[in-house]
């Protein structure tokens, strides 16, 4: 009779460890969606703001072609006009006169382009670097959540097969994940060219 309470008892206690062991895990999953949630909506706004410096360098990389277009316009308009100056030494003066007020005006339009395409210029390349500044974090949030559901879907596995050591390679991507996932909130440059190619 003893013997027999003994083992009810001893199954009782590997029950109650057990089924501390299995809380645990619903606690450590529990966190890491949590976390993996909270980075996934992160991403979302990372690629929103993302696609809108891409739109931004590629509308400013437009307005500088339509800038250099104009500049050619009027450097080839001065210079048409020069010639015919030079073809048509009888002008009258007030002729003359109009046609060097023209030349000087599209050489002032001419130079006035060069300075507002240095200034799109810099707005095009400042959207770039934000956009590739960006990107890295992109980067960061899509290992982090890689990294998170493996975790969760060993954690899973840990409870179905009760082989403790898988949840120990969850914990180490569930580690890996939000080291990556605090890189990503917090801008700082971390990153793996590996994961990133090797996901991409």
């Amino acid at each position: 009779m003893t013997e027999a309470l003994d083992k009810i008892q001893d199954d009782l206690q590997e029950h109650a460890a057990e089924s501390r062991f299995n809380g645990f895990i619903a606690l450590f999953v529990a966190v890491v969606a949590t976390f993996m949630a909270l980075c996934n909506v992160k991403d979302g706004n990372v690629v929103q703001a993302m696609q809108q410096s891409q739109a931004k360098a590629i509308d400013q990389w437009a307005y500088y072609q339509s800038k250099s277009t104009k500049q050619h316009i009027a450097e080839n308009t001065a210079d048409t006009l020069k010639v015919q100056l030079e073809m048509n030494p009888g002008l009258k003066p007030e002729v003359r006169a109009k046609v060097e007020a023209k030349i000087t005006a599209q050489e002032a339009a001419a130079k006035r382009y060069e300075k507002e395409k240095d200034q799109i210029k810099a707005v095009a390349e400042q959207a770039a670097k934000d956009y590739d500044a960006m990107n890295i974090h992109d980067d960061q949030f899509d290992l982090a959540e890689a990294c998170l559901s493996v975790a969760v879907a060993l954690a899973g596995v840990t409870v179905l097969t009760r082989k403790r050591w898988l949840f120990a390679v969850a914990g180490t991507f569930a580690c890996i994940g939000l080291l990556f996932g605090l890189a990503g909130f917090f801008k700082w440059n971390l990153h793996s060219d590996f994961m990133a190619r090797f996901l991409g």
